[in-house]
């Protein structure tokens, strides 16, 4: 189990947390919620030891997996070798094994190595390398990949290299900070039933809500300035924790009107014959003062896209036999499709093979080395790269407020400033540097231009990245009700499953294009499967 008592958390006068004290046990699996900059990575930075608390201790257990970020304290290792370091103890024990045999044999030596084979027998050392190369056939790592070193493989693999090597080894405990970036979803579906076949005790952080729904037992809220944990997955808390603040403010509100009514009595009668009525009045006052509800740190943003008033002609976009090459890898291979005026298309599939590729060219920001992407008639594309340097170029001293006013010259400040503060940034945060802005609030801005261009056609590539829940939930809302066309290409099967009536899915044999529900389509695959 893992053990946090009277944790405290400051940056100033800004709390994030205050003398906290809880218990994650052993068997169950904790989500760890609440919006950007409510101090989720803090607490689990905290509980990896990376981070010192304001003031009190975390007790962990011998064991721990930790998801870490620092690829490039691994670039010169072998990736088997990166798996296996999740193993401390066996990790160690091979290398002392390594020098050992490079110095001359002695008694001791000899002695000492039948002692770090008796290590590496109980960590099951001598099955090391294939049990590492299970868990990142799991994952979807390609078998050519095994033998190379970490900075010779793509940058999506050796994020998945450092979560094998967090799962490695039995783990009593596993912290895991946005462990669904970077994978596609079948990957995501292996670990989904990994981690719920997982005995330890789990704390992790994820943006994904079907992936939190699926997988865990508990979740660990930081609002209003505390820590509540709530059994049940991600919709259950939400559903708790509403009705218990909507309990709170109603109690509130009803002694507030009974205080009301009782200081109008004391008023009425304190200066009359009725003092023993009064006083037992003013006592009821005083029992009744409501407690001051603290301010949740949950703000949601409000997406509403609207189409142009000029409707595109039938077919919006046509794709004729178009083919990409990268460094003499084809990514698209003579491919042709229409999407036709209101089609909602959600794209999935691996990285790497070729959705953002066919999402550039679909927006005309890349041409196709052969065949042709054709635009229909009347037709307004409105953008989000995967990529948000395409956009937001972040040098210079250039507001976010200025930079919106670019994207659409001739809108008037307040319509700008009326979006701005539907996507959060209001008050002086909408005077931000954009070279200052942090991942999710670069998205929520290239999506606030998006609100106020014009457009009868949305390409969304991932827009959902660097989003927290209720941003991506505000997003799915907002693409299921639009009444243009829109392509998105996501792994958040929740944003999917709302949004889309039909699916490109880059399989390995080529791109399929399915004509029903991503919930329909994955039957179906299994199915043939």
């Amino acid at each position: 189990m893992i053990t946090l008592n009277k944790i405290s958390k400051s940056f100033g006068s800004r709390i994030l947390f205050d003398d906290v004290t809880i218990t994650f046990n052993a068997g169950n699996r904790y989500g760890l919620t609440g919006p950007n900059g409510s101090g989720k990575t803090t607490l689990l930075k905290i509980i990896m030891g990376f981070e010192e608390p304001t003031s009190g201790t975390v007790t962990l257990p011998d064991r721990v997996g930790i998801l870490r970020q620092n690829i490039e304290a691994y670039r010169n290792e072998k990736v088997l070798d990166v798996v296996i370091m999740g193993n401390k103890r066996l990790w160690d024990a091979l290398k002392e094994r390594d020098s050992l045999y490079e110095v001359e044999m002695s008694d001791d030596v000899g002695m000492r190595l039948g002692e770090i084979e008796g290590i590496i027998a109980e960590e099951d050392g001598y099955s090391a390398d294939s049990n590492a190369e299970e868990f990142l056939m799991g994952m979807g790592f390609p078998h050519e990949y095994l033998k190379e070193t970490m900075h010779a493989i793509p940058l999506d693999m050796q994020f998945r290299v450092l979560l094998c090597q967090a799962l490695f080894g039995a783990p009593q405990a596993l912290l895991l900070d946005e462990p669904t970036n970077h994978l596609d979803l079948e990957s995501i579906g292996w670990l989904e039933k990994f981690l719920c076949n997982y005995k330890g005790t789990l704390v992790v952080i994820s943006h994904d809500r079907h992936f939190l729904n699926s997988i865990t037992t508990h979740i660990a809220d930081i609002d209003y300035e505390t820590i509540i944990i709530y059994p049940g997955n991600y919709d259950s808390m939400v559903t708790a924790k509403t009705s218990v603040r909507d309990r709170a403010e109603s109690e509130s509100k009803s002694k507030e009107k009974k205080i009301a009514q009782l200081r109008e009595f004391v008023s009425r009668f304190g200066a009359g014959t009725r003092a023993s009525q009064v006083q037992s009045r003013v006592r009821e006052m005083n029992r009744l003062q409501p407690q001051e509800l603290k301010k949740s740190n949950i703000q949601r943003p409000y997406i509403r896209f609207i189409p142009n008033d000029k409707a595109p002609g039938k077919i919006v976009l046509k794709v004729e036999n178009i083919t990409k090459t990268y460094d003499d890898k084809v990514v698209i291979d003579h491919y042709s499709m229409e999407i036709t005026r209101g089609d909602k298309i959600g794209i999935i599939g691996n990285n790497g093979r070729g959705k953002t590729t066919l999402l550039k060219m679909l927006a005309q920001a890349l041409a196709p080395d052969s065949g042709m992407v054709e635009l229909g008639h009347q037709v307004l594309i409105g953008y989000f790269p995967q990529n948000h340097a395409e956009l937001v170029e972040k040098s210079g001293d250039r507001n976010a407020f200025d930079w919106l006013k670019e994207r659409r010259p001739g809108i008037y400040d307040q319509d700008i400033r009326s979006v701005m503060g539907k996507m959060l940034f209001g008050g002086d945060d909408a005077f931000k540097p954009v070279s200052t802005l942090s991942g999710g609030e670069t998205a929520r801005l290239i999506l606030a231009g998006i609100l106020l261009a014009e457009h009868n056609v949305l390409i969304l590539d991932e827009p959902n990245n660097h989003l927290d829940l209720e941003a991506v939930s505000a997003l799915a809302w907002g693409l299921e009700e639009y009444k243009g066309t829109a392509i998105v290409a996501s792994h958040d099967r929740d944003l999917i499953d709302t949004m889309a009536k039909k699916i490109i899915a880059f399989e390995a044999d080529g791109i399929h294009l399915f004509d029903g529900p991503l919930e329909e389509y994955l039957i179906r695959k299994k199915v043939q499967v």
